[in-house]
């Protein structure tokens, strides 16, 4: 009997806690988006966390997404050309690349390079009671330090991504033409005939969405 009443105490103290959690998540991400349009507003350091965010990562999204766009196309070649599909090769790359790889992998990098930061400056300006002094002259740490992280980087994780996807769409150009002996103008037509605008704006939409997250 006992231990049947710890085995739900135990749960029970999981879920309340997650609970908690999940509460405590939301309560946070309500305040943020509320401090984003509320004044003051604070232009340079929104400025400051887009280029921390947005441009600092750059290089490390653009060599991903072009070594994405190259292998996506090889690996696609090595499987289509057993079944005489190799025209699907494009719409493949293009495809994957603008509604799936270009926004993921963009989350990943941004979140292990730019995420990282942020957790680390604002976990040491905790310790050190940085934040506590905010509080002090009268600063909302909320609206000072947490809403300019949150819409830069939903700014810049689309821009990021809108960039991603031409450079994967370029690496699979790249392999297609010069490897796998495509012309240009038939890979290109391939291209752009199966590319919809939804599918970039879908993917835009969740590059927006995993900036927020990540912030």
């Amino acid at each position: 009997m006992n231990r049947v009443l710890d085995l739900v105490a135990f749960i029970g103290a999981v879920v309340l806690g997650f609970v908690g959690f999940v509460g405590e998540v939301a309560i946070f991400t309500f305040n943020g988006l509320y401090r984003i349009f509320q004044p003051p507003y604070y232009p340079r350091l929104i400025g400051k966390a887009f280029m921390e965010i947005g441009y600092y990562s750059l290089p490390v999204v653009a060599l991903t997404a072009v070594f994405t766009g190259m292998v996506l196309a090889l690996q696609s070649y090595t499987g289509f050309s057993r079944f005489g599909a190799e025209s699907a090769i494009a719409s493949v790359v293009v495809l994957s690349v603008t509604r799936e790889l270009g926004p993921v992998l963009a989350g990943l990098m941004v979140s292990g390079r730019a995420g990282a930061a942020m957790a680390a400056e604002l976990g040491t300006m905790r310790v050190t009671d940085q934040i506590d002094a905010l509080s002090t002259l009268s600063t909302d740490p909320m609206k000072y330090l947490v809403a300019p992280r949150l819409l830069a980087a939903t700014i810049a994780l689309p821009l990021l991504v809108a960039l991603a996807d031409i450079l994967g769409v370029m690496g699979g150009y790249i392999v297609a033409t010069e490897k796998l002996g495509f012309t240009s103008g038939t890979y290109l037509s391939a291209t752009f005939t199966n590319l919809q605008a939804e599918d970039v704006i879908s993917g835009l939409i969740k590059a927006a969405v995993f900036g927020f997250v990540i912030a």
